[in-house]
């Protein structure tokens, strides 16, 4: 390399490094804050993680308290007293629903129940249990064709709980007397993808109880 390439080569670089100074001098200020900018949006999000932690490990905490009542119907009590809202508070009134039945509180239960089946802000998740518990509370006091009303939507293909509510609707046929229909409802649980081994075992033993076969379609 010549004398007057190198020249040239100190010349261009001092000209970068003047326009890279003259960019901080006017921008310098837009750099520090966009940093500054990054940081923070790093921390509070870190701070946000652990306050929603927290919250969940408290709510955790207060729902095990009130669980830990051995009165179902002070259970219950507990569980109505506590604040929650979303998913939270629709946990809290599945449990409270299900204390209200050991204190054999039907209206509470009931009423517990259709405050998440009528959440649409929840989605089918936590609404079609509610209403899949409903159904099944008001086992005494609704009549069966209300019931088979109820149960049809949730064992809709797709459903989270089309087994559990095919299930309830074979129940249903038994006491009505409709022995061949429940044995066809039984049956067509057993073709289900999703089936847990328990409903599948009662599946099969109720198919056996009513006189019909398993293995036979």
């Amino acid at each position: 390399m010549s004398n007057t390439d190198g020249f040239i080569d100190e010349v261009i670089e001092e000209v970068r490094r003047d326009r890279l100074f003259a960019f901080f001098r006017k921008y310098g200020w837009l750099v520090l804050l966009v940093v500054l900018a990054i940081v923070g949006g790093v921390a509070w999000n870190e701070w946000n993680k652990a306050q929603q932690a927290a919250a969940a490990r408290a709510f955790g905490t207060e729902v095990q308290a009130a669980l830990s009542l051995n009165d179902p119907a002070v259970r219950a009590k507990a569980l109505e007293s506590l604040k929650a809202t979303g998913g939270r508070g629709a946990i809290l009134n599945l449990l409270a629903a299900g204390s209200a039945v050991e204190a054999n509180d039907m209206a509470a239960a009931e009423a517990a129940l259709k405050a998440v089946a009528g959440d649409a802000s929840l989605g089918p998740a936590f609404q079609d249990l509610a209403a899949l518990k409903a159904v099944i509370v008001q086992q005494q006091t609704t009549p069966a064709a209300d019931r088979i009303a109820a149960l049809k939507p949730l064992a809709e293909a797709g459903r989270p709980y089309r087994p559990l509510a095919m299930e309830q609707l074979a129940l249903i046929a038994v006491e009505q007397g409709d022995t061949a229909g429940a044995i066809t409802q039984f049956k067509a649980i057993l073709q289900e993808p999703q089936v847990t081994p328990g409903l599948r075992r009662r599946a099969t033993a109720m198919i056996v109880a009513l006189g019909g076969d398993p293995t036979k379609n």
